[in-house]
């Protein structure tokens, strides 16, 4: 099964295309997720032909493909409570302007479903943001009500959203991940079920954000497979020392004295064997995606090893069972 290995650009986005593209090459890569935030503007690949085909010229250069475009920020907006945090997020000017950061991100998600169509990319990944993500420790009291609100709301800001997704035929991938309306099992399936299991919404699947809350990714990933649009390959290490917990305790990713923290692929928890194992047996033939994040390591040496494991790891399933040659006649 020849499924692409490609990187996500978000973390390389100090990078230009051109640049991104060679060192891309030069790790191993056979395409790029790219960001939204870094090496694609998806106003202009919205409405200019020029441009999109300046960014497919540079792909092909490099013998590149894109089968995805990463949104993460400007999604995050939409569905998000407004804090300082978010102004890093949208353009400088609407800093502070909590309605004027959300309309943006709306605008921008839109533009994305553009995007992918004018780039002939069928996935958009990315956030949806959470207004109820502060209930998660049911203390002050949370009733169901206001957790029922949260999804309500996220439903009536996406909507108009995944509308303009159909009109383009792309289809989004939420990144299940803490701070999103979806972070763990049970979430993700009351969203979908919100959705009325909208084909436009589903999954992009990071067992680095599963395994540290005691989620089974192999398992999330078996249940809910008919959903997932995209694969993010990417490790998580887990230290419980009994002085630290899965809360992180307000301490900086990449602190040792951290409970987990994200790593290389192949450097930490994640059993990626049965991950691989599940993709075969459901038939996912999409890319996997390395979004690499490992504090500890120096990045083109993370990302280029990371390629390697992921190629390595990426077997096809078997066309014979493996007994036939037992039998006699």
């Amino acid at each position: 099964m020849a499924r692409p290995v490609t990187i996500f650009t978000g973390q390389w986005a100090d990078l230009g295309l051109e640049e991104m593209c060679s060192l891309a090459k030069q790790m191993g890569y056979q395409g790029l997720e790219i960001a939204t935030w870094g090496q694609l503007n998806v106003r202009k690949a919205a409405e200019d032909p020029d441009y999109v085909a300046q960014v497919k010229n540079t792909l092909e250069k490099y013998g590149l493909g894109c089968w995805a475009i990463g949104a993460h920020l400007p999604g995050q907006c939409v569905g998000d409570l407004w804090d300082s945090r978010l102004d890093g997020f949208a353009p400088a000017e609407l800093a502070g302007k909590p309605e004027e950061i959300r309309a943006w991100g709306i605008e921008e998600m839109k533009y994305a479903a553009r995007a992918a169509k004018a780039m002939g990319v069928k996935v958009v990944t990315g956030f949806m943001g959470s207004p109820i993500w502060k209930f998660w420790y049911s203390f002050p009291q949370t009733s169901e009500e206001m957790v029922n609100a949260g999804y309500e709301e996220i439903k009536r800001l996406w909507t108009p959203i995944l509308d303009e997704f159909d009109k383009c035929g792309v289809k989004f991938a939420l990144e299940v991940h803490p701070t999103e309306i979806a972070f763990d099992y049970y979430s993700t399936k009351k969203l979908l079920e919100v959705f009325e299991y909208r084909e436009t919404l589903g999954i992009n699947f990071d067992p680095s954000h599963l395994l540290w809350q005691g989620i089974n990714p192999a398992v999330f990933l078996y249940d809910f497979a008919d959903r997932v649009y995209h694969v993010h390959i990417k490790d998580v290490a887990v230290n419980l020392d009994g002085r630290n917990g899965i809360l992180g305790s307000h301490i900086t990713f990449g602190d040792p004295r951290r409970g987990w923290n994200f790593v290389s692929p192949g450097h930490g928890d994640v059993d990626f064997d049965k991950i691989i194992r599940v993709l075969n047996d459901k038939k996912y033939d999409g890319p996997l995606s390395i979004e690499w994040e490992d504090s500890g390591m120096e990045r083109v040496f993370g990302g280029t090893e990371a390629c390697e494991f992921t190629k390595k790891i990426n077997f096809s399933p078997s066309d014979i069972a493996f007994d036939d040659a037992l039998k006699t006649d």
